[in-house]
């Protein structure tokens, strides 16, 4: 039986803890769930800091997937601090999406009830544009 994304948001939903970490940083505020093909579930929250060096909960629960030995990435959630869903931004979907040649099937929680693929929130992938010549 798979995991639903119902389980997964709960499990995101839960490392939420937003708060300040020094007069520079803050983290918490967002919170997410990977679940990879051994059926684990990887968690992280966000970074943010002043200088932009922080990274988002998504690059948080990948560190921890990858740490554990794994890429391969079925299905990924990511929620706010008010337990709203949010989609990835540009730099997760790319990041997620070259972790593993099959990530671009990955399957993602974007909005209530609305599950699309990296695929399709990266419409015009350079992949797709590798081997053609500009002419």
């Amino acid at each position: 039986m798979s995991m639903t994304f119902d389980v997964l948001y709960e499990r995101a939903k839960a490392v939420l803890n937003p708060r300040k970490l020094s007069e520079y940083a803050e983290s918490g505020g967002v919170g997410a769930a990977l679940l990879t093909d051994s059926g684990s579930v990887y968690t992280g929250v966000c970074i943010d800091t002043a200088c932009s060096m922080g990274f988002c909960a998504e690059h948080a629960a990948a560190a921890a997937m990858i740490t554990a030995g794994e890429s391969r990435v079925l299905k990924m959630v990511a929620v706010d601090w008010d337990g709203s869903i949010l989609p990835p931004c540009g730099r997760c979907r790319e990041f997620i999406s070259q972790l593993h040649d099959d990530n671009l099937s990955t399957e993602v929680l974007v909005d209530e009830g609305v599950i699309l693929t990296i695929r399709e929130l990266l419409p015009h992938d350079w992949r797709g544009l590798a081997g053609r010549v500009a002419g």
